[in-house]
């Protein structure tokens, strides 16, 4: 039997009454997380969902992200995680684009994801505990787990690059049950007694794969932040005496510059992973010294479930790199041809192992670009040095990563290009000292159009999640472009009066 599942039922078997989910003083045991699941699978069964049919879930870190992710995939279902801040517009292009008939949605996100699948011709569930309870509990428990192939997917992770719409990665059993495997056993050296913050959202394969299989396949406590701040978070370490913490770099800066950490008991903390984006060296060190526990960095994508490389454990750590590819998986860095470049020398990251995606959900050409030779192209440009030690360089892409949540340039383009009062637009990010990048506009408006960047910034604000509109919108008389008339966004300059607060 192949099935990410599967851990779960193995996990409650040997520790039923362990905690696996912790959100603040309200505890899920594993025996509990078990029937919670079968309930949902039970749930899905009655509306005749099938092996192999997508299920959209839209839930913050709370206990029954969970209980859903697992009683899907134990029904043989495909998990499509999405973000709770999405709008309508956001929520009826994934949930069309995926096929999925249902999805689950927490009761606080309730409006937009109604509105977003009854335009997509799904059905939305609401999740309110108390209500959710009695309708997962009228239904048949269904303990069984669906045989699946390896290959067969587990989840749908929507990601993009600078052109087009978001591209689902197709990650299949096999990707996610490898990828926590290593990470637990290799990794992080993970036991049943570890207790793993879970402050990454799990709609992202960072939380999902690192947090929550890990834990599980562990047998492990993880303890769920359904909103980060630095103040709850050093509440958590302390009071529930976390011992694996995993963060974005922002959340690293955070913690270290907050004027009362002294007083939190963080004493538990053995090991913390950064990933999401490059982490200064200098925040490393500060970190370690005022936590007392090593950071390891690690580097990873969606379409790589999402760990592809790391610090490892017991071999000689390189603040600032990326570390070594994990076991099973190999890394290069290439030039435009295809072929690789001599040691030290910049190029293209690409990745090839158990952890690459199948491909992207339904694009085919899209796949064969990003998957011609068996190598993922990861659009990142880095180098290796002779001890094998990669670093990234910079983005071949223009993606935005703000405070590790990732914005593409062209969704929010479109969305300026709707208004009518817009003739061009371009979307660039800009250094953000704590965010690491904020998102920036420039808008050329139609002549005689009266209309303020302000008003143009709370245009895009309604219609995207909040950490995707720009901050930071200005008017221009025109855009840089090239001979063939191509915005070069390279030579776009930002006011110098901006604030970015």
């Amino acid at each position: 039997m192949v099935n990410l599942a599967s851990s779960l039922v193995q996990a409650a078997r040997a520790r039923a009454d362990s905690v696996a989910i912790r959100v603040g003083a309200a505890d899920t045991t594993y025996g509990e997380l078990d029937r919670e699941s079968s309930r949902v699978a039970g749930m899905l069964a009655e509306r005749g969902i099938k092996p192999g049919d997508p299920i959209g879930l839209m839930l913050p870190n709370v206990a029954e992200f969970a209980s859903i992710y697992y009683g899907v995939l134990r029904a043989g279902g495909v998990v499509v995680p999405m973000n709770p801040l999405l709008k309508a517009r956001e929520v009826a292009y994934y949930l069309g684009d995926s096929g999925a008939r249902y999805m689950f949605v927490w009761h606080g996100f309730a409006a937009e994801a109604s509105s977003g699948a009854e335009r997509a011709g799904s059905e939305a569930i609401v999740v309110d505990p108390a209500a959710f309870s009695e309708v997962a509990a009228a239904a048949a428990p269904d303990e069984r787990v669906i045989d699946r192939d390896a290959d067969d997917l587990a989840v749908i992770l929507y990601t993009s690059g600078t052109t087009g719409s978001p591209k689902g990665a197709e990650l299949t059993h096999a990707n996610l049950i490898r990828n926590a495997e290593v990470l637990c056993t290799d990794l992080l050296h993970l036991h049943s007694n570890d207790v793993i913050f879970g402050g990454l959202p799990l709609f992202h394969a960072f939380g999902q794969t690192c947090a929550l299989n890990a834990a599980v396949a562990s047998g492990a406590c993880v303890t769920l932040l359904p909103r980060f701040t630095p103040d709850h978070a050093l509440q958590v370490l302390a009071e529930h005496r976390v011992t694996v913490f995993e963060g974005v770099p922002t959340m690293y800066v955070a913690l270290l510059g907050h004027p009362e950490r002294a007083a939190f008991d963080v004493s538990a903390l053995r090991v913390c992973v950064s990933g999401g984006a490059a982490l200064p060296v200098e925040v490393l060190r500060g970190f370690e010294a005022a936590f007392g526990c090593q950071v390891l960095e690690g580097y990873g994508l969606s379409e790589t479930s999402p760990v592809a490389s790391f610090n490892h454990p017991d071999r000689e750590r390189k603040p600032g790199s990326i570390g070594t590819p994990i076991r099973g998986v190999e890394m290069r860095v290439i030039d435009s041809e295809g072929g690789e470049v001599p040691q030290g020398e910049v190029g293209e990251i690409v990745i090839r192992g158990h952890n690459v995606m199948r491909g992207y959900w339904r694009r085919p050409e899209e796949t064969a670009k990003a998957i011609p030779d068996g190598w993922f192209r990861t659009g990142d440009l880095g180098r290796v040095d002779k001890d094998g030690y990669f670093e990234i360089v910079d983005r071949k892409k223009d993606m935005i990563i703000r405070g590790g949540y990732n914005v593409y340039p062209r969704e929010i383009e479109e969305v300026l290009y709707e208004h009518p009062a817009v003739t061009e637009a371009a979307v660039i990010g800009l250094p953000h000292q704590a965010l690491g990048e904020e998102v920036g506009a420039a808008v050329v408006i139609k002549p005689g159009a009266d209309i303020t960047a302000t008003e143009l910034r709370d245009h895009v604000k309604t219609q995207v999640a909040a950490y995707k509109y720009p901050r930071a919108v200005w008017l221009v008389d025109a855009l840089p472009k090239g001979p063939t008339g191509k915005i070069l966004k390279r030579e776009i300059v930002p006011p110098a009066d901006l604030d970015l607060r």
